[in-house]
């Protein structure tokens, strides 16, 4: 944990609350903890271990309706994306003003794990296509959803100097979290002929069994930062509304923000861009690696374990590198070897080049992502971080469809391979936009209301 030097308390800073409570170490270290085990659903789920079972275990050289796994997990994903764009913002919105953004972390979290132990279900034949890919959708709304609320208590934890270092430092523990879990069900449950609890492949139980255990692990780490981490005060009665008439708040607060910060608008819209092409990267790179490389099924768990550690180090460095040089020009970095290292790729043959280059892949994300949550912390006025989030989600989920459409649309034309070419063309879309985009300087004070 050295590597994170954090304050030992905040200065008073405007808007709900007054003064910001003493921040310790120990604080910041519970925050993160639920990045760390949030890596149950985004590293193990969606990545490396379910997300390749339900298209290859699964579905395997099945084709659904004419259709193969990877394309209707494309599919998958772009519908959760449309129900993610109509209804985070405004979780957010009314998480701030209710004064409830942890009991809605505590919420959105344990429906996360409810679906993660539902995946049990999900046996390997065909028929149970349907029902895995409407629970992982499900289980990514949810983790969207309660992501809102986390990202927002990102300036509870931190100092304006200190953001990109504690936002580095949560996405380094994602990472490390996720290696840690890949290792433990790779012994436990992939390699051995019969794993723990005398687990064997029949009817894709081994990976059932992981789903169930990752949920444990899930419900186990997110704990402290519902302990840790004060609940925000309500915001003003006006605010407090039911749930349609929180749309006019939120179009009413979309106007104002026009109005009075187009930038942060422009940021919105340029990281809703390069965004989906950075959830497209971990969510069709494994399923790529196996179908498009010859990588085997249970290689992928271990190559998921580099690309874990990998991505942590880019966090954790380019964290400290972003409170010198700022988050735009980490972003911009991060976004141009991403583009540069997914064009060698789509040209690239057999599992050691994947393993290369993969990993270089990887290296560029943590960072971009890391950064982004800072960049947005940045600008989001005082007492609205959870509204600001609930935007931050609902522009990228409102593309989200476009980079797993784009994969679906050019995997299904061509071959999975192409399917890069998609990835990359939102990657790039957003670096294009990111350029008009100007740093932030400060953290602000709320608008008034």
């Amino acid at each position: 944990m050295s590597a994170v030097k954090i304050e030992p308390t905040l200065p008073e800073r405007p808007g709900a609350g007054g003064p910001v409570a003493r921040v310790r170490r120990r604080t910041v270290v519970a925050w993160a903890s639920w990045d760390w085990g949030s890596s149950a659903f985004n590293a193990v789920i969606t990545s490396f271990v379910f997300g390749p079972y339900l298209v290859r275990g699964v579905v395997g050289e099945a084709r659904p309706l004419g259709l193969s796994g990877d394309t209707w997990l494309g599919i998958s994903n772009a519908c959760a994306g449309v129900l993610i764009a109509l209804l985070a913002s405004v979780t957010g919105q009314r998480a701030d003003a209710g004064g409830h953004r942890r009991r809605s972390l505590a919420v959105w979290t344990g429906l996360v794990v409810i679906v993660m132990l539902a995946l049990f279900s999900v046996r390997n034949e065909p028929s149970y296509l349907w029902i895995g890919l409407v629970l992982m959708a499900t289980g990514a709304i949810f983790i969207e959803f309660a992501g809102v609320s986390y990202n927002a208590m990102l300036p509870q934890v931190s100092t304006p100097a200190t953001l990109g270092r504690v936002s580095g430092f949560g996405w380094a523990m994602g990472y490390a979290g996720g290696i840690f879990l890949l290792l433990i069900l790779y012994v436990g449950f992939i390699a051995p002929d019969v794993g723990w609890f005398g687990v064997t492949s029949e009817g894709g139980l081994r990976f059932r069994m992981v789903a169930v255990f990752s949920a444990v692990w899930f419900a186990l780490f997110a704990l402290p930062v519902l302990f840790a981490v004060p609940e925000v005060p309500a915001g003003p009665k006006t605010r407090r509304v039911g749930l349609i008439a929180s749309y006019r708040v939120l179009f009413r607060d979309v106007r104002a923000l026009w109005r009075a910060d187009r930038n942060s608008v422009y940021f919105l819209i340029a990281s809703a861009l390069y965004r989906d092409g950075l959830a497209a990267v971990f969510s069709f790179g494994a399923i790529l690696a196996v179908s498009v490389y010859g990588m085997a099924q249970s290689t992928v768990l271990i190559f998921g374990i580099v690309a874990n550690l990998v991505a942590a180090a880019g966090a954790l460095v380019l964290g400290r590198v972003e409170d010198v040089i700022g988050p735009k020009r980490v972003i911009t970095l991060s976004l141009v070897g991403l583009i540069v290292t997914a064009t060698i790729l789509l040209f690239a043959e057999g599992t050691t080049m994947f393993w290369i280059f993969g990993l270089i892949l990887c290296l560029w994300v943590g960072p971009a992502q890391a950064s982004s949550r800072a960049f947005l912390a940045r600008i989001a006025p005082r007492g609205r971080e959870g509204q600001m989030f609930g935007l931050y989600a609902t522009t990228g989920r409102a593309v989200s469809f476009l980079a797993p459409a784009l994969f679906a649309l050019f995997s299904g034309l061509f071959t999975d391979r192409i399917g890069i070419v998609g990835i990359a063309l939102v990657l790039l879309g957003g670096l294009l936009a990111l350029l008009k985009v100007r740093s932030p300087h400060r953290i602000q004070s709320p608008p008034p209301s």
